[in-house]
């Protein structure tokens, strides 16, 4: 495919959301379409310059270029939803190009985006190093949240936990926890409760699956329910251990989703209204 290497997730990101019935968590939808092509660990370790996953990244800028081509809404965030005309749009190689040329014509109208580009390798690279809104928000809250203490992301991680639902919260970190950061209570009805214990890890990196066993391990006999918290992300491999059958399931909450978590229950963050030119609006009165 001509153009800039991100164009090969166009189709990819379409698809995923057709095939969902036009809607995902925007983080899920990252993932469908990392499973679906195959992409493997190592790949997605490599990162741009301000340490960001380069896949990532370009997925990110794909469903950029698809909804300035009109084809996703974008009027929640965290969420990926495709229009009327996205639904039934089928797209080849050279319509995704198309595609990508139109976009990029409309927005170098606008000189404060950024805009990638299909000319030299030089440019190209100033295209992985930069990020899109969606990201640089991410960034700046995670970067944020993983120069805490240690002590101070547990506390966050209780107050995160209790805007959730989940009561009863006492944090037991220290020497001799054995892996274990907090426990809690998370009551299913007016009879049943389940006991939660919770793991807290301020990564940057990925969390392997033998952090996930050895947190399985010691809960055992401390709760029902495991949850481990990260700024970072977890591999497959991890994922798959995490949800393994003949096991007590583990709950992961992941960077990307602690961005989408901070976002729904408003801490730390205001909410603020961003508008757009709307250029199309306006051809009409020439």
């Amino acid at each position: 495919m001509k153009g800039p290497e991100f164009l090969r997730y166009i189709n990819p990101v379409l698809t995923t959301l057709q095939a969902n019935g036009g809607a995902g968590d925007s983080t899920n939808v990252i993932e469908e379409v990392i499973e679906k092509l195959g992409i493997t660990d190592e790949e997605l370790e490599q990162t741009t310059s301000n340490g960001q996953s380069r896949i990532r990244n370009q997925i990110q800028w794909a469903r950029f270029y698809l909804f300035k081509a009109g084809l996703i809404d974008n009027s929640q965030r965290g969420v990926w939803r495709l229009t009327n005309e996205g639904l039934e749009k089928k797209l080849s190689d050279d319509d995704v190009y198309s595609l990508f040329k139109s976009v990029q014509e409309s927005v170098k109208k606008v000189p404060t985006i950024a805009v990638p580009t299909d000319k030299p390798k030089k440019l190209e690279k100033e295209f992985e190093e930069t990020t899109t809104e969606d990201e640089e928000h991410s960034i700046s809250l995670l970067n944020l949240i993983h120069n805490l203490p240690a002590a101070g992301f547990e506390k966050l991680c209780k107050r995160l936990l209790t805007e959730i639902g989940i009561n009863d919260i006492v944090i037991t970190g220290g020497s001799g926890d054995q892996g274990i950061d907090g426990k809690g209570l998370v009551k299913l009805n007016d009879v049943v409760s389940l006991n939660i214990v919770f793991q807290c890890k301020k990564y940057k990196e990925t969390v392997s699956p033998h952090h996930v066993r050895d947190f399985r391990g010691a809960m055992q006999g401390r709760g029902e329910k495991g949850l481990i918290i990260t700024t970072g992300r977890f591999t497959k491999e991890a994922k798959n251990e995490a949800n393994r059958d003949g096991v007590t399931p583990i709950e992961l909450i992941d960077g990307d989703r602690l961005v989408q978590l901070f976002e729904k229950h408003h801490l730390g963050l205001k909410p603020v209204t961003v508008f757009e030119i709307d250029h199309e609006f306006f051809k009409s009165f020439y």
